[in-house]
């Protein structure tokens, strides 16, 4: 299928990638492009949405590049009204920032904890506190928030306040679902598992398998049924289709991606 966002302007937190391969927000931004949307790429670093632009350039398609830090409210102002500036309105908003902390309740430290809320769940506030009230004026949209299968069950490794983050953010689109949804507003989840993603390769290696990155991969695939590991394409169709007419009639929902791994018992 082609042309199913053709005319919307789609913003994308969380769109470049911290390395080569297919991360969640790099995915999702190609993914718009390649469905007609007008996509607003936004990261914390240049680099990393270069990276994304280069990807979608060498398709031939294009992004918007707005850097920002979307945990902080006056970043995230400036990155909605330079969106509405250039575009003139906000029509599907994709929140893709995230990351994971290793440690329990005794391991990690405050600091930590907070640098994780602030990361994987304030972000999605400021975005909704800014992104709403544009869609509200043009009359609805789409948001679409990326959980984590993490925060449904315990996915192998105490990291308690990426975990406690990515349940509030579940929750934080039922309620706004509930909330928004006469002003036309649709909110819903994606919530991925065990994928293979740049993030992966970088951080997650070093905090388990002691580095060993094809070990990790193994044993990421092991846990689901399907006996593979998925990759930042996965949720990037899943946000296509939410973001898309075709989900015109669901709303605080998830729609999980994970091979299968939240249901099985062992």
């Amino acid at each position: 299928m082609t042309d199913r966002l053709k005319g919307k302007v789609v913003l994308v937190m969380g769109a470049g990638s911290v390395g080569d391969g297919w991360g969640n927000g790099r995915a999702t931004a190609f993914v718009c492009a390649r469905e007609g949307a007008t996509v607003v790429g936004v990261d914390r670093s240049p680099e990393a949405l270069a990276g994304t632009a280069e990807v979608l350039e060498g398709a031939g398609y294009s992004m918007s590049s707005v850097t920002g830090d979307v945990t902080s409210d006056e970043s995230v102002a400036k990155i909605v009204a330079t969106t509405v500036a250039e575009h003139g309105r906000i029509d599907v908003l994709i929140n893709n920032v995230g990351g994971s902390a290793h440690g329990g309740a005794t391991e990690l430290s405050p600091e930590a904890w907070q640098r994780q809320i602030d990361l994987n769940l304030t972000s999605v506030y400021l975005a909704l506190r800014h992104v709403v009230p544009v869609m509200k004026e043009n009359g609805g949209g789409s948001i679409i928030n990326t959980a984590s299968t993490s925060g449904v069950r315990f996915t192998g490794s105490p990291q308690i306040a990426y975990a406690a983050s990515k349940a509030a953010v579940i929750q934080v689109s039922k309620v706004s679902a509930v909330e928004f949804a006469p002003f036309g507003i649709r909110v819903n989840t994606v919530v991925p598992g065990q994928l293979h993603t740049p993030m992966v390769e970088a951080r997650l290696a070093g905090q388990r398998a002691g580095g060993d990155v094809d070990a990790l991969l193994r044993q990421r695939a092991a846990r689901t049924p399907l006996q593979v590991s998925g990759d930042g394409r996965d949720t990037a169709h899943a946000a296509l289709f939410l973001a898309s007419d075709e989900a015109r009639f669901i709303t605080g929902s998830e729609i999980t991606v994970d091979g299968g791994m939240s249901v099985r018992c062992n």
